[in-house]
């Protein structure tokens, strides 16, 4: 009876260490988790609530309740002009809504340079910069730089016509580089960014100075006005260039003839050759 009373006892004691052991393991390992839980919280990300598009916007659409939605982003990864707050986005006056800039795709985020303000209308002036004008200069297939053009690309613009001498007479037919790296702000009648369409321009409307515009008004006038599209890598701004007919075909000015008129006399046995004026 004593030996199996020993034996219970020894089995009993075995078993409460391996249960020690056990509960040892596990509050271990919940330690653990405890600890990688608390590092992953320290590190962990900072997410904002900011305004994404629904569904792809064209440039003109009025911006509407149904359009946006809220989405969360990393706070360092959002772009300076997003919108946090439904009010910021859409006034309380229902007339006065805001209209697409640009074409903005599903789940894209809504940014304030893509937007007009509340009440404005999509449109060039909208998009001037401080202290800028407007100019549009009729083109056709071969001035417009045909079908490749769209707002926000940068032209060279060349002026050809004949030169005059300052006393009323006309030169020679000549081409000159006048503006450098002029701004496109619209193709026709619109400023989109992604006309998505191969036709022809008309006419384009180009962003520049003041003073730009008095030297492209009288250049149009009084010649023919011509596009060179930039690329949009290019950072270098072309020089002044101008090319006449004789540059063109490598030739060089030479002044015509003198015309010289005389008359002969005979005194004596002696012929003299007297200059006299050229009647016309």
């Amino acid at each position: 009876m004593r030996l199996v009373f020993g034996a219970v006892l020894v089995a009993g004691v075995g078993l409460a260490g391996f249960a020690v052991n056990m509960a040892q393991d596990r509050i271990g390992q919940y330690q653990t988790a405890l600890a990688a839980s608390q590092a992953n919280s320290q590190n962990s990300v900072e997410m904002k609530s900011v305004f994404v598009a629904t569904k792809t916007l064209d440039y003109g659409d009025v911006l509407t309740e149904e359009d946006v939605r809220e989405a969360m982003l990393p706070i360092d990864a959002i772009p300076e002009g997003a919108f946090f707050e439904k009010a910021a986005l859409f006034d309380e006056n229902p007339n006065k809504p805001r209209q697409v800039l640009r074409l903005m795709t599903e789940n894209e985020l809504l940014l304030a340079h893509k937007l007009t303000n509340s009440g404005e209308e999509a449109g060039v002036a909208t998009l001037l910069s401080p202290g800028m004008r407007a100019f549009s200069i009729k083109v056709d297939d071969t001035t417009g730089v045909a079908g490749l053009l769209n707002a926000d690309d940068h032209v060279d613009v060349y002026w050809t016509g004949n030169r005059g001498d300052g006393l009323g007479n006309r030169e020679g037919g000549v081409t000159k580089l006048i503006q450098a790296n002029v701004k496109l702000v619209a193709i026709d009648a619109s400023a989109d960014k992604q006309r998505g369409n191969s036709r022809s321009a008309r006419t384009v409307t180009v962003e520049v100075s003041p003073q730009q515009v008095a030297s492209l008004a009288q250049a149009q006038n009084s010649g023919k006005l011509s596009l060179s599209l930039v690329g949009i890598a290019d950072d270098i701004v072309a020089s002044v260039e101008e090319v006449d007919q004789n540059r063109l075909l490598g030739q060089l000015t030479q002044a015509a003839p003198k015309r010289v008129c005389t008359i002969k006399t005979r005194k004596g046995g002696v012929v003299t050759e007297l200059p006299i004026p050229c009647s016309n």
